[in-house]
């Protein structure tokens, strides 16, 4: 039976033993990876690993010996409980001793559980799997995590009491992280809140959330885009200190500009323009960059993407002799005194 996103979600988390097994499949091998993490830890509970009570085929040796698998099924432990055997990285090569085990499967058997990359609609595999009254098939996809999802990580994280905004936030992130990233980041919240009984906020989130490739630059940035030309020199010199190149000085101040120009000229507003923005931004930095959008206008921030361009044009031309990080400087004054008109 094939299952829906909804629908797998809910067996992930509270999986039937009664079943003779699952296939999980998809372009990402982590997203597939995770979900069979999890299935199989609510499956077979802790210890699983300890008591023998999973088992582990990887299909290249599955091709190798084709009974391996019908023989992992049907062995029985030394401690009770549900058991599983894992076939990991499969395809179409191994279809054969896979369907042959699903087709011997008796009451009282491992779960079959088989874990592929992308299969195509007329693969054996996955059409065992779908046409398999008592036996489940999921495709893994790179679509959103669904707010259900979202929860889910939440429990496992030990997380509640989400208000809403902040609940819109976290689903923001996990739309813009991959699936391993948003995991890594919910338990480090749940540290981060250890002890903490308040509710969790966006300046937590902020807090815990990946650094992203403007974080080193936040200071320029908001130096220019808050029209403090005074403060430009000390600030650059500084960054150069540290190995900040004038390319990507220039690459970033147009990541920002634009990420502003975004918000300002959105219909519904600088505050839902910035609640827009891919990677999204939370806490005092977003409360930052919505002041910057709506000081500047749109009209203003299509100046300074035209100064960031010729300035970005002018770096990379060979005839240019200026040194770059004075030309990087001009332009961030330039910025700065825009401005501050």
């Amino acid at each position: 039976m094939k299952l829906g996103t909804r629908e797998a979600a809910r067996y992930f988390a509270r999986p039937e033993p009664q079943r003779t097994g699952l296939l999980i499949y998809g372009p990402d091998a982590m997203r597939v990876a995770l979900k069979r993490q999890e299935m199989i830890a609510a499956l077979l509970g802790p210890g699983a690993e300890e008591e023998m009570r999973l088992s582990r085929l990887a299909a290249a040796d599955l091709r190798k010996d084709r009974a391996a698998l019908g023989d992992a099924v049907k062995a029985q432990g030394f401690f009770p409980g549900p058991r599983a055997v894992l076939v990991e990285d499969a395809n179409d090569s191994v279809a054969e001793p896979v369907l042959a085990a699903l087709a011997d499967w008796a009451e009282g058997d491992a779960q079959i559980v088989v874990t592929a990359g992308q299969l195509k609609a007329t693969s054996r595999l996955r059409k065992a799997f779908e046409a398999h009254k008592n036996a489940y098939a999921v495709g893994i996809y790179d679509d959103p995590p669904s707010r259900e999802e979202i929860e889910a990580e939440l429990t496992r994280a030990g997380l509640r009491d989400i208000p809403g905004p902040v609940m819109a936030d976290l689903a923001a992130l996990a739309g813009a992280l991959d699936p391993g990233d948003f995991r890594q980041t919910m338990e480090k919240l749940a540290l981060y809140k250890i002890g903490d009984d308040s509710p969790l906020s966006a300046q937590d989130i902020a807090a815990c959330a990946p650094a992203s490739t403007e974080a080193d630059l936040d200071d320029i940035l908001d130096v220019v885009a808050e029209g403090h030309a005074g403060d430009i020199g000390p600030v650059l010199r500084r960054l150069k200190a540290q190995g900040v190149q004038p390319v990507g000085l220039c690459i970033g101040a147009a990541r920002h500009f634009r990420a502003l120009y975004t918000a300002a000229a959105d219909p519904g507003g600088a505050a839902k323009g910035i609640a827009r923005l891919r990677p999204p931004v939370f806490g005092p930095r977003r409360d930052r960059m919505q002041r910057q959008a709506q000081n500047w206008g749109a009209a203003r921030l299509e100046q300074a993407l035209s100064i960031l361009t010729e300035t970005d044009l002018t770096l990379r031309s060979a005839g240019q002799r200026a040194p770059d990080m004075a030309l990087v400087e001009r332009a961030l004054i330039r910025l700065a005194m825009l401005a501050a008109r």
